[in-house]
């Protein structure tokens, strides 16, 4: 399998507005996130950027064409637990891009200090399942009906064992 070759890195407030437009165009197809089009700024920063403890991006020669986003699952005592978010344009998936962020927020997950990530709503329909497995995470509950009657997947793995 061969793989696109990206640079990864922490976003700037220079990148909002590209990741903006991407969430967009993803959430304006109905293609794997549960907002409802037509998507705000407003919306999408609060989502994306406003709770997240890091924000990424993927390029390929300088176009944004995948990010993800690292925040606490939850608060309190149980915020050690990391919540993931990823996406990947149209044209780069099945290609590495998802795997390398995926990859990458793990090592920086771990760097900020959490030791598990869950992921609480992963489509039954999506391909990523089977890389989610391969990179260690466990399914650990099913949500029936979740988004337009489609099955969503909760996804849990230890951080323990990622160096960051």
């Amino acid at each position: 399998m061969w793989a696109v070759p990206v640079e990864i890195r922490l976003a700037s407030d220079s990148d909002h507005h590209d990741l903006f437009e991407a969430f967009e165009r993803i959430v304006n197809a109905l293609d794997g996130f549960p907002h409802a089009p037509p998507l705000t700024r407003a919306e999408f920063n609060e989502y994306w950027i406003a709770h997240s403890s890091a924000v990424s991006i993927a390029r390929f020669n300088g176009h944004l064409v995948g990010a993800s986003y690292i925040k606490p699952n939850f608060v309190g005592r149980a915020a050690h637990i990391a919540n993931a978010g990823y996406f990947v344009l149209g044209p780069y998936r099945g290609t590495g891009v998802g795997r390398s962020l995926v990859e990458h927020s793990l090592k920086e997950a771990r760097r900020l200090g959490f030791d598990a990530m869950l992921f609480n709503l992963v489509f039954e329909s999506n391909p990523a399942r089977a890389m989610y497995r391969k990179l260690g995470f466990e399914e650990i509950g099913r949500i029936p009906s979740a988004v337009n009657g489609e099955d969503a997947l909760i996804y849990w793995r230890s951080l323990e064992d990622v160096e960051p």
